[in-house]
């Protein structure tokens, strides 16, 4: 009964899940869509527009088509009539992840994750079937198979690693159990899986942060730069809107970027083009208001930024190697260097699947290559990260860290030593002497 109920609390997670991302975009396009038609307009086009940008923000590349009469006014070329948009706004992901990671970690408490992620996916796979066979567009299509299958991809990956976080923590008497019984087995490595995930979690967080923070300086340095565009859109208080939306749907897609350029490979925005800490590269790029945050020109000095995500993969391993010994487990040179290439390895793995969600096309011709390049920059944070947390891991251990060591050691071992059995004072009076009782004051 209880994993029944674990299926059913997990199902109804993922449908709350699926209805909140739609209902985010249903609500402001109908706004729109009556202020700019009125309530006679044709309703017809909504759902289907509302569940394509929902598929978009899962990574669901979108298939343009301009129609003829688009082309005449407006006198574009006929080889520009189709193109693909393969950037994602990464907001609708993130909200995705999060859910699904909040619903599997409760599965997981429950001792049964494998049946809340096997539901949640299965519930929000059926109803990305709904929402791709009802909302096709002809101007603006989706791929079938990637409409059917990225969704509940996102909601199982999020799922699956709330679950196994939870699991490892308080266990699940399955296999992440029998994972912690092999690893006992074989002493010193027993805190391994779980410190390379928690310094790679906070190696990202730090450069996350560091990413996001370099972002609002260039905003507040070139925010004129910025209204400029808008006021050169020649839009009205509708259009600024809808760009603005669009804007703050991007804006996990723009920390990317940034952290792709504090990392040193930076992004691309069109063939030929590059914006990086060693130099830029621009040629015409569109009149989106977010592009006048792109620095006109860089120095070579600025390289000087890498050493950013160095710093955040030093405090990582910092806060790693405190832990191990706060909790008494200080461990050899071996575990410590699997610590931290491991961390390594799994930022680079994040910074290559972030990289190719935020990479892709946005236009026709040169627009088809625009943002980071996700395998130089999964190299580059990742090796990066590497060499600061090997540096904190990997540093000969000071004098207190060897005293503490000391410390917890003989006090273990007078834990265990004879003398701490030693019965209480009470108990070695003689036989004779009798129990004083407290409450007698006579004397």
């Amino acid at each position: 009964m209880q994993r029944l109920l674990v299926a059913l609390l997990a199902a109804f997670d993922a449908a709350i899940a699926a209805a909140v991302g739609l209902a985010v975009l249903l609500a402001p396009l109908t706004l729109l869509w009556t202020l700019a038609f009125g309530v006679t307009a044709d309703w017809g086009a909504l759902w289907p527009l509302t569940g394509t940008l929902w598929q978009f923000g899962h990574g669901v590349p979108i298939e343009v088509t301009l129609p003829d009469t688009l082309l005449v006014a407006l006198a574009i070329p006929a080889d520009a009539a189709g193109f693909v948009v393969s950037i994602t706004p990464l907001a609708f992901l993130l909200f995705t992840l999060l859910f699904a990671a909040r619903s599997g970690g409760r599965a997981a408490r429950a001792d049964a994750w494998l049946t809340g992620a096997l539901s949640g996916t299965a519930v929000f796979a059926l109803i990305s079937v709904g929402v791709a066979f009802s909302t096709r567009l002809t101007a603006a299509e989706t791929p079938l198979l990637p409409a059917l299958i990225l969704p509940p991809a996102v909601y199982l990956v999020g799922a699956v690693c709330g679950s196994v976080r939870a699991a490892w923590d308080e266990g699940d008497g399955g296999i992440v159990d029998r994972l912690h019984d092999l690893l006992d087995a074989h002493e010193g490595w027993t805190p391994v899986p779980a410190a390379i995930a928690r310094g790679a979690a906070l190696a990202l967080v730090a450069v996350t942060g560091v990413a996001a923070l370099a972002l609002a300086l260039m905003v507040a340095v070139r925010g004129g730069e910025v209204v400029a565009l808008f006021q050169a859109a020649r839009v009205d208080a509708l259009g600024s809107t809808v760009l603005t939306l669009g804007q703050l749907a991007y804006l996990p897609t723009l920390v990317v970027w940034t952290a792709s350029w504090l990392a040193g490979p930076g992004f691309a925005v069109g063939t030929g083009t590059a914006v990086s800490p060693a130099g830029t590269q621009l040629g015409v790029v569109p009149g989106i208001p977010v592009f006048g945050l792109l620095p006109e020109n860089s120095s070579i000095w600025m390289l000087i930024v890498v050493l950013l995500p160095i710093a955040a993969g030093a405090f990582a391993g910092w806060a790693v190697r405190s832990r191990l010994v706060w909790e008494g487990t200080p461990l050899g040179f071996v575990p410590r260097t699997v610590i931290a290439l491991g961390m390594g390895a799994v930022t680079a793995g994040v910074a290559a699947l972030a990289g190719i969600l935020a990479s892709g096309s946005m236009g026709p011709g040169r627009l088809a290559d625009v943002g980071p390049a996700p395998l130089p920059f999964a190299l580059a944070l990742g090796g990066e990260v590497l060499l600061g947390a090997a540096i904190l891991l990997l540093s000969p251990r000071n004098r207190d860290e060897l005293a503490e060591e000391r410390t917890d050691r003989w006090v273990a071992e007078m834990a265990v030593s004879p003398l701490a059995d030693t019965a209480p004072l009470d108990d070695l009076r003689s036989p004779a002497e009798p129990r004083r009782d407290p409450s007698d004051r006579s004397d």
